[in-house]
């Protein structure tokens, strides 16, 4: 293991990160806000980063195994050192790296009470670092460092490891620029469809930037309650889709093929699994609560997209709605987005992957002789790209459980253990019990908070790249 290299690079990255606090700082300044939050953490992460470029500067090739630790490393750095505003500001430092935490990998799970009470630079930080992380700050400094790019296949494969590889380009660093250009163009589109709706543009912007990364924080207590609104959900709805989509793909419709979107199996399943779930908390929510048809609908498919794309906006208390609708929402949390999407979860892909291999397990049972292989867009799957899914949702699971063991452990109620998990695991934010949709998550235990920042953690890169950080070959010869 090369530490000098990856101390180098990890200085670099704080040097960016520092830099990235300047917006906020000069939000600051247009509100007449303290400055000092964000020029304690300039000051700090500059500093660090500059210290850590310059003592361990170095030109050597790093391998698979740097690029594991790079990853990982760099969201914990992110973490600590986009805390320091948040605890500046009087956050105790384990709410200010859960929160943190919390933003950079766009689970969107708070544990601020009192949201509107803090500056609105500082909420514009929170929303601001689920923007970053959304499409990975990885790939961000892919695009824009020409360092990085050399290793930026490792890199790119430790933090967005998912079942297949999706390049745009034949260099990494092309498809990172290219991923960044659709991500912030989209953005664009949504702050100006908010701000016509009727947003102001700062809510337009902070609602922009964690609907897009999919992260879910708003600077309102009641979220997108609090505009009561069937347009601007409606807009959200639709980006949040679209958030949960391929980015590949979507570039790929517009610049290449028209029509392969349209052909992409993995869109249609997650398509699908969009309209299926909605139609049938629809009839739920109808025969459960008696609301109208229209009203069913309209918090229905809002709440349907936002679990499922992992961003957890909340509409309305959907805490409080019958246990056959919140099944519903409950099952969706266990899918995700499309792979190559800025949506968490396991993801589309790999669900659908395992069903073609329960489907194959079947037809080999019945013609054990037969040779038929699964495939996926008309191409044959691997043996170990099935291997690698399988071994994902076991490692998956395994983790879920233990966080529910552990959480039930500290006195936490079974309901509240078992959604606290999958939806920091999962990166999705509200869950049900004591962390609903209008509920914050200060009221857990610290040892409880601790191990959802290690999910969230987790989950963000996908289990493989932190898992294999803890075993012992990693670190042999």
């Amino acid at each position: 293991m090369n530490l000098k290299v990856i101390l180098s690079v990890l200085g670099t990255l704080l040097r960016f990160l520092g830099l990235m606090m300047v917006v906020p700082l000069l939000l600051a300044f247009y509100y007449h806000e303290s400055p000092f939050p964000f020029l304690v953490g300039i000051c700090l992460a500059e500093v660090t980063g500059i210290y850590l470029w310059l003592r361990y500067k170095s030109d050597d090739d790093w391998k698979l195994r740097e690029a594991f630790a790079i990853v990982a490393l760099s969201w914990l750095a992110a973490m600590f050192f986009g805390a320091i505003p948040f605890i500046v500001e009087g956050i105790s430092p384990l709410n200010a790296f859960f929160e943190t935490m919390s933003g950079f990998t766009t689970t969107g799970a708070s544990i601020l009470d009192d949201i509107e009470n803090h500056s609105r630079s500082i909420l514009f930080w929170r929303s601001m670092i689920q923007w970053i992380g959304g499409m990975g700050i990885i790939v961000l400094f892919i695009a824009i460092l020409p360092k990085l790019s050399v290793a930026g296949r490792q890199l790119f494969r430790a933090e967005a490891p998912g079942p297949t590889e999706d390049k745009i380009k034949p260099r990494i660093r092309d498809t990172a620029k290219i991923l960044w250009m659709v991500y912030v163009v989209l953005s664009a589109l949504q702050i100006a469809a908010l701000h016509l709706a009727g947003m102001s543009t700062y809510d337009a912007v902070t609602h922009t930037f964690t609907t897009m990364a999919t992260g879910g924080f708003s600077p309102y207590v009641l979220g997108i309650a609090a505009f009561d609104s069937p347009l601007i959900e409606a807009i959200i709805t639709l980006f949040m889709f679209i958030a949960g989509a391929n980015f590949a793909l979507l570039y790929r419709t517009l610049y290449t093929d028209h029509k392969i979107i349209l052909k992409d199996e993995e869109f249609k399943f997650y398509t699908a699994v969009v309209v299926v779930a909605s139609a049938i908390l629809i009839l739920a929510l109808r025969y459960g609560t008696g609301a109208d048809p229209l009203t069913c609908l309209r918090y229905s498919v809002f709440q349907v997209v936002s679990l499922l794309t992992t961003t957890g906006f909340a509409s309305t208390d959907f805490n409080v709605w019958p246990d056959s609708s919140r099944i519903v929402l409950l099952l969706v949390m266990f899918i995700g987005g499309c792979a190559g999407s800025t949506a968490g979860g396991p993801k589309a892909i790999r669900i659908l992957l395992l069903l073609k291999y329960a489907r194959w397990e079947l037809f080999r049972s019945i013609h054990p002789k037969a040779v038929k292989p699964i495939k996926f867009n008309r191409k044959t799957v691997p043996e170990n790209v099935m291997q690698e899914t399988v071994s994902f949702v076991v490692i998956y699971f395994l983790i879920f459980m233990t966080s529910i063991f552990l959480i039930s452990l500290m006195g936490v109620d079974i309901l509240t253990s078992i959604t606290a998990s999958i939806t920091t695991l999962g990166n999705i934010g509200p869950g049900f019990g004591l962390v609903g949709p209008m509920a914050s998550f200060n009221a857990m235990p610290e040892l409880v908070k601790v191990v959802l920042i290690a999910n969230m953690w987790i989950g963000r890169l996908e289990v493989f790249t932190v898992i294999v950080m803890f075993v012992p070959e990693f670190w042999k010869k």
